[in-house]
């Protein structure tokens, strides 16, 4: 699919109308939508190490964002997966460094040459990793951009009616409270 990404229907309602659809096709849109279960099952047991240990604290910064869904988990577990790709190949090219040396034996002097200089292998599977995790991140509203996109309905403190009625989107008025006000 081509183009933008849709907006969420309860997001669109939220910032009042912006695209101007019409109040009833955005409710008809907003119900029309599926709604995912909420909360994450368990770290999957196949998850080991760095890979548990990133389950666990995307678990509770989605949990905080009210963004975990059953179904996203295992999109969370790509990401998970990712991660520790990621890391297991950094901590490898730090060892080895990033140049990978071939060397051959000079059949004159039988010494070993260094015949051509590459970077490591480790590098492509370190970045495409990065993209990967990076790519999950901003689907999940993990990464400072994607989550300034985000929409989530904050509850303000009973104190603030003020706040709480600003924050509303605007309602329309139908033709007929137009005449009776």
């Amino acid at each position: 699919m081509k183009g933008r990404k849709p907006k969420p229907a309860a997001r669109q309602i939220a910032e009042g109308d912006p695209s101007k659809r019409g109040v009833h096709q955005l409710d008809a849109r907003l119900e029309a939508e599926p709604q995912a279960t909420r909360g994450l099952p368990a770290c999957p047991a196949h998850l080991k190490g760095l890979a548990r240990k990133a389950w666990r604290f995307w678990v509770a910064e989605l949990e905080a964002m009210q963004l975990d869904a059953r179904p996203d988990s295992m999109m969370l577990e790509g990401a998970c997966v990712s991660y520790q790709t990621y890391v297991a190949m950094h901590k490898l090219i730090e060892e080895q460094k990033e140049l990978v040396a071939r060397k051959e034996r000079n059949p004159k002097t039988g010494q070993l040459e260094v015949v051509d200089v590459r970077p490591h292998p480790g590098l492509a599977i370190r970045d495409r990793a990065l993209m990967q995790m990076r790519a999950f991140c901003v689907e999940f509203g993990l990464s400072p951009v994607s989550r300034a996109r985000l929409f989530v309905e904050r509850r303000e403190a009973d104190g603030d009616d003020l706040m709480a009625l600003l924050a509303q989107p605007r309602q329309r008025k139908t033709a007929v409270e137009e005449i009776v006000q």
